[in-house]
């Protein structure tokens, strides 16, 4: 269900905005939409599976509200992440 440690470097480098860079709100989102598939995917073969149900709500709810938060202060970069992601709004 959890990301790999590979996987997240991987998602770091790629949309970090400079060398170093794991906090900026890019970054945070493509983590969160990478964990938002893995358990999307759980749920295929565990459709009971709640208490998981429910982390995936706040792991959604938390990167929208990072995505708002990109929105509000720069609204190209919020579209270019969007569409880089593939998430639909």
């Amino acid at each position: 269900m959890s990301i790999t440690a590979e996987r997240k470097t991987a998602l770091v480098k790629e949309y970090a905005n400079k060398a170093g860079d794991t906090g900026s709100p890019e970054v945070q989102v493509a983590i969160l939409s990478e964990r938002i598939a893995n358990l999307t995917e759980h749920f295929k073969t565990h459709v009971k599976d709640n208490h998981s149900r429910r982390g995936l709500l706040k792991l959604v709810s938390q990167r929208r509200q990072l995505l708002d938060y990109v929105k509000k202060r720069d609204e190209p970069r919020y579209k270019t992440l969007i569409e880089r992601l593939g998430i639909r709004r």
